[in-house]
């Protein structure tokens, strides 16, 4: 993709490959080896990251530690044991699980492009930020925040 009519925008997201710390470059060097190893196509020269990835690694790696906490496998145990899970994502900051409702507390971070298509982090939040999943302005959304999490 062309970057050149890119660079200089802003961006919004929970993570950007570009963010310098050592958890997030274990991520990337797992993500790599296992692109390379496997012969990816688009990745297998050239891998990258991005959000959905990192968002997806932090659930897996949420789900392990429920299951573990749980001692089973079973959906209801494993839901239960869900409430309250933290992992410090590639991001460097700690996400945490909701309690009541299971949204995601992440954090934030804004990206100017780069003419790599990299990002370079120009804010942040400085912890995770607290999700607020019930909009009170979409019409017929009768949910309160803080309602827990039913089948």
């Amino acid at each position: 993709m062309d970057t050149k009519p890119l660079v200089g925008h802003l961006a919004a997201w929970n993570y950007f490959m570009s963010i310098k710390n050592a958890d997030n470059t274990a991520f990337i060097k797992k993500w790599s080896d296992y692109a390379k190893a496997k012969n990816i196509a688009g990745h297998k020269d050239k891998p990258l990251t991005n959000d959905p990835m990192e968002a997806t690694y932090i659930g897996i790696n949420m789900w392990k530690q429920a299951v573990e906490k749980a001692k089973s496998t079973d959906t209801d145990k494993v839901i239960a044991a869900m409430a309250g899970q933290t992992f410090k994502a590639p991001s460097g900051i700690v996400s945490k699980m909701d309690e009541k409702n299971h949204h995601l507390h992440k954090s934030v971070f804004i990206g100017e492009v780069k003419a790599d298509g990299q990002f370079s982090v120009v804010w942040k939040t400085p912890g995770p930020v607290k999700a607020k999943p019930w909009s009170p302005y979409i019409e017929g959304n009768d949910k309160k925040p803080d309602q827990p999490v039913t089948k």
